[in-house]
């Protein structure tokens, strides 16, 4: 692990702000990393309210995408709700169509089949419009390149309102409204909003419309702050205030189908951390291994036994894609030690009957054990398909570009990627993606980083700096949970290795002066040498809080140790 200590901030922003908030020097660092350097600054930040949502009508063609469905409604149109298949869009169209299903009945929703179909809108879907007389379709997390598809529906008079989040081509589609803050005319004061949060405006508009309040939408956060969390987007902004209420409603008052999933969990308050690992791969599960409209059917089942049925099926495909994805992992792993892979650059492995609703999660897998770009092919059809995971600092994108001639389409982003190519070009493939990665990658960023905000004495780990610090939630992308490093701490000889193959770490640390802390470093078992006989080492950790019959103790998540 490379340890990187993130440099202080200016002495006198730090220093203001400690003045101005009354707090300790490390809390005022710490938000000033955060780009928190005023009180009213830190005032949002702390104190987020509804009222920090930006009016929806600021966001261009927010007007014509309410004109066009209050249209409809007048005109009994059949209006359908569109959406992907994943987290992001489950919940956009479950959002947006239980809305628009309590003010109009005549809605209905789509989720395309992710193998059938794959991903964005299909033509399989503007026919299904067509056979049953639909003359509007929103479409969700998806759209803002589907250029030929809207020409396909303008042609059956079928007009499009796209509410999307990503980057914009160089050409628009030809739809009625196109509600994207990234696109490069749209001036609304945010423009990190996931596809949800997209959706989550359109109804905030047509509330507004309707002389409801936002107020008045709360209970539509808990899908929204599901969405943002799954989507990894920035916890910052409309996206904080969002995830923050929606994560109230979670824990207070959750819709029939995510209370089906959560309510046999020990823990009774998640956090967002909880979302992103126990809700969202549920729901994507069913999309993963079966439909996503399963997951539509749970999100917006107002009856709690039924909603208890789908969460139950939900679960048994969860229960199928972790099976998948653990016995792919080993077949994958297998795969690179027999090519004798270890040492490559990149890793590139291909079964033509790996599952795949789950090769991005192996190449996630695979990542923690080749910390390097990695791509899983299956085949699917007459090709082959395929998933792409990068490393911290590494633009897979660019990569994917210079082996293009190889490819029959590729797309994505720096770290993520998907692509499909005829599976005699797949040699060639991986021979230039290795070279490619090797002529370009920088040798450090092949070793895992962790990014520490601030070095702590044990001694400032007191009740108020806990309190402060818990309020820095809900953590995320820009907001990430604060990682601390402390030097020349020592077991006090409690040092043992757990778990079936002793893979965890279990420790009791002090410094010299200071209280102990209970410590767990999870897949640091091979460390446990480095803290026998009382030597001295340094630790990065982050800081828990666990509770226990009523007692609430601090522990320790060790990221890293070293000598």
């Amino acid at each position: 692990m490379r340890w990187n200590l993130l440099s202080k901030p200016e002495k006198e922003k730090v220093q203001q702000l400690q003045n101005e908030l009354k707090i300790d020097e490390i809390i005022a660092t710490l938000l000033v990393q955060r780009g928190i350097e005023t009180y009213e600054q830190a005032r949002t930040f702390f104190r987020p309210t509804l009222a920090d949502l930006h009016d929806p009508y600021l966001m261009k063609d927010m007007d014509k995408s309410v004109s066009r469905i209050e249209e409809a409604i007048n005109n009994n149109e059949n209006i359908l709700i569109f959406g992907d298949y994943d987290v992001d869009g489950t919940t956009a169209v479950s959002l947006v169509s239980s809305y628009l299903k309590s003010v109009y009945p005549n809605i209905d929703t789509y989720i395309p089949d992710r193998y059938d179909e794959g991903y964005g809108i299909s033509y399989k879907g503007i026919d299904y419009a067509d056979d049953n007389g639909i003359s509007l379709i929103i479409a969700l997390d998806c759209g803002i390149k589907s250029i030929d598809h809207i020409a396909y529906a303008k042609d059956k008079n079928i007009d499009f309102i796209i509410c999307d989040h990503h980057r914009p081509g160089d050409e628009l589609p030809n739809a009625i409204a196109i509600l994207d803050p990234k696109r490069d005319d749209c001036t609304y004061p945010y423009d990190e909003l996931c596809g949800c949060g997209v959706g989550f405006k359109l109804i905030q508009a047509l509330a507004k419309n309707r002389n409801q309040t936002t107020e008045d939408l709360i209970p539509y956060l808990d899908l929204v702050a599901t969405a943002i969390a799954a989507d990894i987007v920035p916890m910052t902004g409309e996206n904080r205030v969002l995830a923050k209420f929606g994560l109230e409603v979670i824990n207070a008052n959750p819709r029939p189908g995510i209370k089906a999933l959560i309510q046999n969990l020990k823990k009774k308050t998640l956090s967002i951390t909880d979302v992103v690992f126990i809700i969202a791969p549920r729901i994507n599960a069913a999309g993963r291994i079966k439909h996503g409209k399963e997951a539509v059917a749970l999100l917006t089942e107002f009856d709690l036994d039924q909603a208890e049925q789908f969460a139950s099926e939900i679960e048994q495909h969860n229960s199928d894609r972790k099976d998948l994805d653990k016995q792919i992992t080993i077949e994958a792993l297998t795969q690179i030690e027999v090519n004798g892979e270890q040492e490559n650059f990149t890793t590139v492995v291909y079964q033509e009957n790996w599952h795949k609703g789950v090769i991005g999660i192996v190449a996630s897998r695979l990542t923690e054990t080749y910390y390097r770009p990695t791509i899983v092919f299956t085949k699917s059809g007459d090709k082959l398909a395929a998933s792409a995971r990068s490393v911290k600092g590494f633009d897979i994108y660019n990569a994917l570009e210079a082996c293009a001639e190889h490819l029959e389409q590729f797309g994505g982003h720096m770290y993520a990627a998907g692509m499909t190519l005829k599976e005699e070009n797949y040699p060639a493939f991986k021979k230039a993606f290795e070279k490619v990665v090797r002529d370009t990658i920088a040798p450090e960023l092949l070793i895992p980083e962790i990014t520490i905000d601030a070095e702590l004495d044990f001694s400032e780990i007191q009740p108020k700096f806990i309190r402060l610090l818990n309020q820095f939630e809900p953590f995320g992308p820009h907001n990430m949970t604060p990682v601390f490093m402390s030097k020349n701490a020592n077991d006090t000889g409690y040092a043992k290795n757990l778990g079936q193959n002793e893979e965890h770490l279990k420790l009791f640390v002090k410094q010299k002066g200071s209280d102990g802390f209970s410590a767990i470093g999870f897949g640091l078992g091979s460390k446990l040498d480095l803290t026998k006989n009382q030597k001295p080492f340094d630790l990065a950790y982050c800081i828990d809080e666990n509770e226990f019959n009523g007692t609430v103790t601090i522990q320790l998540r060790v990221k890293d140790i070293r000598p």
